[in-house]
């Protein structure tokens, strides 16, 4: 998120990261990134310390913005604001006015003019109650950062050398600080806590659920959705609570999403009927169908469309023609299946022979009865009918009744083991 903004603004050459704690970690994260330069710090010494590493690959021509890998929903529009607001020779600070400002830095002042900025930690009772606190976003002469972050004590109550003391330098130095205001708490809010990091994450949903509302869609509950990834939604579309969206979906128009619903890199057809607790990863259906409740459609799942797809009901990398149902307990993968085909309860392709996947065929037209066994590589031809309870292992011919089973019998004078009682 904080890169994303860094390179909306449009006014970076570079960007630097200062990584310390888990740097490898966040080295592989973003090692896909080919505009980043790394500045690592070797002991966390505080914000004025980890200024000071990336020192080296910081451009002295151009003034630098200071932005926080936690606090995430800093807005475009907002950055774009600060840096128009800040004068080539001053020092800018985004700041913000909390009714509670507890825990936060506070900007201290005489009448307009920004003196310096004190930490919660050290501040006075009367500074206690300055509502106006600092964000930590700066926007700094980096010419001049050399000299003040060498100048940076670290007698306070954390013992840390404090990046905000450079308002005081800057202000000793004759620089002008100049305040921008930011838009909103949510945008500055940062994460210090698990319960921080839920609150920033409810927040950032809620922000997508009015998204999706004011674009026309119909959400049941908009505190219970959750979207990890970009939802694209045609119009008249419904979401009921509990839906989880990852990756790149996109549903069409029409379609219905039923509760506790999981979808992940899809496309929904429209007018699709998705029942509860279904889980759809990689697949795309087509229009007007109807899947679940308890369904699972897996990576290369391709529904054409008008298909009946019921509760536990899992599909993988196979293509169910137009007007195909599935709808009962059923397993069908690595399959290529025709139109208007009738799927029987309990049916399962076997494609897996311990080495490699094999596919299966059937016909349009055809019916499978409940409990067949469709041993894979076989074709089951248009319009045939494969008998339930049939294992099926070689071609069924088309518009015939093919069946497998053994004979019945019955075992006259048997009677089931019993258990000893035991003493």
């Amino acid at each position: 998120h904080v890169l994303n903004r860094a390179r909306e603004t449009g006014d970076s050459n570079r960007i630097v990261i200062v990584i310390g704690h888990g740097a490898q970690a966040v080295r592989e994260r973003f090692e896909a990134e080919k505009d980043i330069c790394w500045a690592v710090q070797k002991e966390q010494l505080g914000t004025g310390d980890a200024l000071k590493s990336a020192l080296p690959e910081l451009d002295v021509l151009q003034p630098t913005l200071v932005l926080f890998g936690d606090v995430p929903f800093i807005s475009t529009s907002t950055l774009k604001r600060f840096i128009e607001a800040t004068p080539e020779d001053a020092v800018g600070l985004l700041t913000i006015e909390l009714d509670n400002p507890t825990g936060y830095g506070r900007i201290v002042r005489d009448g307009e003019r920004i003196l310096r900025i004190v930490e919660e930690k050290d501040a006075t009772a009367p500074e206690k109650a300055i509502r106006e606190i600092n964000t930590g976003i700066m926007l700094l002469p980096t010419a001049k950062l050399s000299d003040w972050l060498s100048r940076l004590g670290s007698r306070n109550a954390q013992g840390e050398y404090y990046l905000t003391d450079v308002i005081s330098l800057a202000v000793d130095s004759g620089f002008k600080v100049c305040a921008t205001q930011a838009a909103n708490a949510l945008e500055v809010s940062g994460a210090n806590s698990k319960a921080q990091l839920a609150a920033l994450e409810r927040g950032y949903q809620r922000a997508r659920a009015t998204e999706l509302m004011d674009a026309g869609v119909t959400l049941i509950d908009p505190d219970r959705i959750d979207i990890r990834g970009h939802l694209t939604c045609g119009t008249d579309v419904t979401i009921d609570v509990g839906c989880v969206f990852e990756g790149n979906v996109e549903l069409g128009d029409d379609v219905t999403v039923g509760p506790y619903v999981c979808i992940k890199n899809a496309v929904i057809g429209q007018g699709t009927v998705i029942l509860p607790f279904t889980h759809i990863e990689g697949a795309e259906t087509g229009a007007d169908c109807r899947i679940g409740p308890f369904s699972r459609l897996r990576p290369g799942t391709r529904l054409v469309g008008d298909n009946h797809v019921g509760d536990f009901v899992e599909i993988k990398k196979s293509v169910i023609g137009q007007g195909s149902k599935v709808n009962h307990l059923t397993y069908i993968g690595d399959t290529d299946m025709g139109a208007r085909v009738n799927i029987g309860a309990g049916t399962i392709t076997c494609n897996y022979d311990g080495v490699a996947k094999h596919r299966t065929v059937i016909g349009d037209d055809a019916f499978i009865g409940s409990g067949t066994e469709l041993v894979a590589p076989v074709t089951v031809g248009r319009g045939a009918t494969i008998g339930a309870g049939t294992t099926l292992t070689k071609p069924a011919p088309e518009d015939k009744l093919t069946l497998a089973r053994a004979r019945q019998t019955t075992v006259e004078g048997w009677k089931r083991p019993t258990k000893e009682k035991k003493d």
